[in-house]
């Protein structure tokens, strides 16, 4: 089970060396130019959900409610198989290539959505763009995890992934102005809102060309020259801002260098190793994803079916919604790092839950109105956002760096299969009853998981805050 290793053991500072630095540009770079896939999910979903009322009404691809859903479903299941496929990939072959890889696929597929005929190539187009952007998210959060030092990584993590909502913002934004009648046709409108994530993609290859390989991957890849001479150059770029650098010998780790590790070794460390840490990266990431892809993806059928709102104003509903989910782990991130992982997860997921189970309970006695409808939505998710982002830091953080990306692909993937894929598919097949009661169920049921997952997280999780990657998880390939 050594994944076929190499011969040579090697001694390396690469992780005391990362962990030791100030926050400087370079960490700052490394945000904004991968941390952006979060921002093309959030603009990818909320496009879904805002153009909803106009697929309906396209005369070339006249969905139904279950077909919006479906198609949803569609761009779920592509991401669970990208984030598979290219985690496994990530991996092997590096970080580097990978994010080039599936930024390039999101771009193609993305603009092909705009050409659909029918409701077919509509989901093909989706899945293609949800399998780029799944494997975005392996790819670039192990990326993020093992350049960002330890006691910044909590609530950098959070804030990144609450940068969805920024990408959100953009797609509601977005369709305020193209679904316009007055200023594009009905059935080109919604073809020029999924161009934007296609324009904001072309920037983004270029903004990455400057990120190197992960130093800890090179590390245990028999590669540690390569990997000390990127921390050289990221060291002296430090001193020249005017940063400290400690000039001390940092802390040295021995490694036996593997080209890979086999599946089989994969297994054995979720399911026998950390058997209760992979319970509860699957508890958390079954209930987030539910609970997320059940009410956001079929928000606006919620608004024009029952609150009459108008598919061309939908975009309004869902700003404050947005800005809601951005603010929760913007404001909250923070505890993460200082109360710590385990009560601030078991705490917002529980609240979440709680706040769920209230409004579904007001919208199917029929006391909301649509603006009261949004205000509880943004109050719930305010929290229900940093929960979900904990999830994605959990699973990221607590396997071991030789299966970082294959990890967190293997959560995503189950996750969402579990909590997501079907998701869209039943709320939209809720909705056409046209029964506040029915909704009301699929509510109860959401904040049933994300309780459920409150409690798990409250006894089995994991203390990660302000801890080294590798004392969270010891390395596969530490030599004795």
């Amino acid at each position: 089970m050594s994944g076929a290793p190499q011969a040579s053991v090697v001694e390396t500072a690469v992780p005391a060396r990362l962990d030791r630095l100030r926050w400087g540009r370079f960490h700052t770079l490394v945000v904004v130019a991968l941390g952006i896939t979060w921002v093309l999910d959030g603009l990818e979903v909320t496009l879904a959900g805002a153009v909803a009322g106009a697929l309906k009404e396209s005369p070339v691809l006249q969905l139904t409610n279950a077909e919006v859903g479906l198609a949803s479903s569609f761009y779920l299941a592509g991401a669970v198989l990208g984030a598979l496929l290219f985690g496994w990939l990530t991996d092997r072959l590096g970080r580097k290539r990978l994010f080039f890889i599936t930024l390039a696929v999101y771009l193609v597929a993305t603009a092909a959505t705009a050409f659909s005929w029918n409701f077919a190539s509509f989901a093909l187009f989706r899945f293609l763009t949800g399998a780029g952007i799944g494997g975005e998210y392996t790819a670039i959060a192990s990326t993020i995890q093992e350049f960002v030092p330890a006691r910044y990584r909590g609530h950098t993590d959070l804030i990144i992934n609450g940068s969805f909502w920024i990408g959100a913002a953009a797609g509601a934004g977005g369709s305020i102005v193209l679904l316009d009648p007055g200023l594009l046709p009905p059935d080109i409108g919604w073809r020029a809102a999924f161009f934007i994530g296609s324009v904001l993609g072309l920037g983004i290859l270029v903004m990455r060309s400057w990120i190197p390989e992960s130093p800890r991957w090179l590390m245990t890849h028999g590669r540690p020259e390569e990997a000390h001479a990127i921390l050289d150059r990221i060291e002296d770029h430090h001193r020249a801002r005017g940063h400290d650098v400690p000039e001390d010998e940092p802390a040295k780790l021995r490694l036996t260098s593997r080209r890979f590790t086999p599946l089989s070794e994969v297994r054995h460390v979720l399911f026998e190793v950390h058997r209760q840490r992979t319970l509860v990266g699957l508890a958390l990431m079954v209930a987030q994803a539910f609970f997320y892809n059940a009410i956001f993806f079929t928000y606006a059928l919620v608004l024009t079916d029952f609150y009459d709102i108008e598919a061309s104003q939908v975009g309004w509903y869902l700003l404050p919604f947005a800005a809601g989910n951005f603010l929760g782990p913007l404001l909250l991130g923070r505890l993460f790092d200082t109360i710590g992982r385990r009560p601030m997860i078991a705490f917002t997921y529980a609240l979440s839950g709680i706040l769920l189970a209230l409004t579904g309970a007001l919208f199917a006695a029929g006391m909301l109105s649509a603006t009261m409808q949004t205000v509880c939505w943004t109050v719930i998710f305010f929290f229900a956002s940093a929960a979900a982002s904990s999830a994605y830091l959990t699973v990221s953080e607590t396997f071991p760096l030789e299966i970082r990306a294959l990890a967190i692909a293997f959560f995503y993937a189950v996750g969402t299969g579990i909590g997501g894929i079907g998701a869209p598919w039943l709320f939209g097949a809720l909705i056409d009853t046209g029964s506040r009661m029915s909704l009301f169920a699929g509510y109860l049921l959401g904040a049933g998981l994300m309780l459920g997952a409150a409690i798990i997280a409250a006894r089995y999780g994991v203390a990660a805050e302000r801890k080294p990657l590798e004392d969270v998880a010891t390395p596969l390939s530490a030599a004795d």
